[in-house]
């Protein structure tokens, strides 16, 4: 079974009830410290879906081909970019327009003890494809040389990241298949892909909300 969803990014959570000045200002901060203290997650470009079985692939191929056309593209009509405060170490949002139509929103968040980055990729203005990157750190960011010899223990070691990896496909809105790279490659039960659904969505729906949030 896929892991549970980091500490770090709360779904569902109002940006409303984060949005508050002493903060706001801690959180730049702190992000500021931890883009300098690690490596961030890279973004899609130019990257063909991976094919695991024939499971599904009739459906799954208009899914991987706009995948695919989404994240080649270059030149975009405009890009929005919004801070988010889903998390104390904040993060950012960054839209990209086709005409007047988003086509694909990409989300960092960052932690301690770890960070995100989720794609989004709409098809028809509905999500199609949704690729999550997780960096898990074997100890807090900002954990020195000098706090594990003072702890008796081991530094934060960007070697020792876990890197996990989950795809997400929709059909006319629906959660038709999952593959995650800690898992053995079988389907996921209809039950747990239903939660899946569920999480991406209220995900999803934080992501645009924060598009219109003010400042």
């Amino acid at each position: 079974m896929r892991p549970m969803k980091s500490i770090f990014y709360i779904p569902a959570l109002s940006l409303s009830i984060i949005l508050v000045s002493n903060l706001h200002a801690q959180s730049k901060t702190q992000k500021k410290s931890i883009r300098q203290d690690t490596s961030l997650l890279k973004e899609t470009y130019h990257k063909e879906d991976a094919i695991d079985n024939e499971y599904l692939l009739n459906k799954l191929n208009p899914i991987r081909a706009n995948f695919k056309r989404i994240n080649s593209t270059v030149k975009w009509t405009k890009k929005i970019k919004k801070d988010l405060w889903i998390s104390t170490e904040g993060g950012d949002a960054v839209y990209y327009y086709s005409g007047n139509k988003i086509e694909k929103i990409t989300a960092r968040v960052f932690g301690e003890m770890g960070q995100s980055l989720t794609e989004y990729y709409l098809l028809n203005g509905q999500l199609s494809f949704v690729f999550e990157k997780e960096y898990h750190y074997n100890r807090p960011f900002y954990y020195d040389s000098a706090l594990a010899k003072e702890n008796n223990d081991t530094a934060y070691d960007d070697k020792e990241t876990e890197i996990i990896e989950t795809r997400s496909y929709f059909e006319n809105g629906k959660l038709i298949h999952q593959l995650n790279n800690q898992d053995c490659g079988s389907p996921f039960s209809d039950a747990y892909l239903k939660e899946e659904q569920k999480r991406i969505k209220e995900e999803y729906k934080e992501i645009l909300n924060a598009l219109n949030a003010k400042e």
